[in-house]
């Protein structure tokens, strides 16, 4: 069987009726990697025996209240910590990482939700790229075009999902990590609101901006995971202590009468033509939908690339002291003494693009240029999240395009980091103002890569954005189109 074929309600109800089992699905998935992935290259590192041994257990222990997750084969991005299970974050440095201690909460969730880990997958190392260009292992290809990016930082997450390998996966979203991926392997990417889903166990970029969420096929497959991995958690001081509705029953209703904003910033100059044809046609289709749209602005976007990479690569200086050779990562053999073990452990385990991030973030926090640099950061990161909330006052959601453009070739950006940089100029606002985002395929491009419609909802509204994704997605078919990676489907 192929998992292509089907929704995550269509393969509970098989499971039920008892047409397949667990195995199934499992085996399924391992066959498809087997398959594909010497092309995609999403999987790090595989969990094929305690997979199909928890599979034959499932199968064995299955009863009538199982969960809507139950037995499904999901992936996780290799920032999130797996007990027994080897978590690198893509980097050298944790190379000797093979057997973690303890699970993140989010899989302790998944856990207890019956779903069945098929491996961990692959990343710009420490979630610091656009590309998946930066991880210390391989490159991820972009399933709809092997020569194009899949987008970062988890890409693996999402070409895995594309490629039909697993069901889902969780990724994390810092400044885009989850929807700029979505948006380029045509899938569906979700960053919750700040806070709402614990980040104990997530191996820590910028903290203050990192959040995980879940990367699927369609919308209502995403807030039934969603649904499996959020709450309060006591090891997470910022999870958020709000009352959890049911996200899948907000698919249920229509749009008519939604307020949605539009950005006049999101379709300026450097936005692909094809790419903002694709939103205004998303746009109409609202309209038709019974929705309502306007211009309106959010000024202070124009500084966000620089706030961010100033926030988060302070915070990511002060995140990867911890790796030193001593109290985590691959200890280097070619130091004669303290000092040196710790500068040849840290050179030789990190790549290049985390160390310029290491760098930068260590000078804007220094002395004389802190208050010029991190604080400065810091006030206009206020003014971006007030921008978000003085539209909310008279709008639902606010939408406009996930990315400026397409996928771009694998090796065209990834020596020209400010350009880089730069394809997250539409994500990233979304982080510093800790609302939810989600990034739904609304079209393609004329060389047939996946476009993706960014959705922006209130805090812990997360709700709504389902609610405009859901009717969107049911009166178009973007979702339903796969890639012809190797030959079928």
């Amino acid at each position: 069987m192929s998992l292509f074929d089907y929704t995550l309600k269509e393969l509970q109800e098989k499971l039920h009726k008892q047409e397949i089992t667990v195995s199934d699905l499992v085996d399924a998935s391992f066959e498809r990697i087997h398959e594909v992935d010497d092309n995609v290259q999403a999987f790090l590192t595989l969990n094929q025996e305690e997979a199909k041994k928890q599979a034959q257990q499932l199968d064995e222990a299955r009863g009538s209240d199982a969960s809507i997750l139950y037995g499904m084969p999901i992936g996780l991005k290799d920032n999130i910590v797996t007990k027994g299970l080897r978590t690198t974050a893509a980097s050298q440095i944790l190379d000797n990482l093979d057997d973690p201690l303890y699970d993140a909460t989010v899989v302790n969730k998944l856990k207890n939700a019956h779903t069945v880990t098929i491996g961990k997958l692959n990343m710009d190392e420490f979630a610091m790229g656009s590309s998946n260009e930066n991880s210390s292992y391989q490159k991820t290809r972009n399933p709809w075009n092997t020569d194009y990016v899949p987008g970062g930082s988890s890409g693996g997450a999402a070409a895995s999902v594309a490629a039909g390998e697993v069901l889902f996966s969780l990724g994390s979203d810092t400044g885009g990590s989850i929807r700029q991926p979505a948006a380029f392997c045509g899938v569906v990417g979700l960053k919750p609101t700040y806070g709402l889903v614990s980040r104990f166990g997530l191996i820590a970029f910028a903290s203050s901006l990192d959040q995980i969420g879940p990367i699927t096929r369609n919308v209502e497959d995403n807030a039934h995971l969603l649904q499996a991995i959020v709450g309060q958690d006591k090891m997470d001081a910022t999870s958020a202590n709000v009352d959890i509705p049911n996200y899948s029953e907000a698919t249920k209703q229509d749009v008519k009468g939604m307020r949605i904003a539009v950005p006049k910033e999101y379709l300026q100059e450097g936005v692909n033509p094809e790419v903002k044809e694709a939103v205004m046609a998303a746009l109409k289709q609202y309209e038709a939908l019974g929705a309502t749209w306007e211009e309106v602005s959010l000024p202070h976007s124009k500084y966000a690339v620089a706030t961010y990479y100033l926030i988060a690569s302070s915070e990511a200086s002060a995140n990867l002291a911890r790796f030193d050779g001593v109290r985590y990562g691959v200890r280097s053999e070619n130091a004669d003494d303290m000092m040196e073990m710790f500068t040849k452990s840290r050179a030789e385990g990190f790549g290049d693009e985390v160390k310029r991030r290491i760098m930068l973030g260590t000078f804007a926090l220094s002395s004389g240029y802190y208050d010029a640099y991190y604080k400065k950061a810091q006030q206009v990161r206020t003014l971006i999240k007030n921008d978000f909330e003085k539209v909310f006052e008279d709008y639902d959601v606010i939408i406009g395009p996930t990315t400026p453009t397409p996928a771009f070739k694998v090796g065209e950006k990834v020596d020209d980091p400010l350009t880089m940089y730069a394809n997250d100029v539409l994500t990233i606002p979304v982080n510093l103002a800790g609302v939810p985002g989600m990034s739904i395929p609304c079209g393609f491009s004329s060389e047939g890569l996946p476009i993706g419609l960014q959705i922006i909802g209130k805090h812990f509204d997360e709700s709504t954005v389902y609610r405009a994704a859901y009717a969107y997605e049911q009166a178009t078919d973007h979702h339903t189109k796969r890639p012809n990676l190797g030959g079928d489907k």
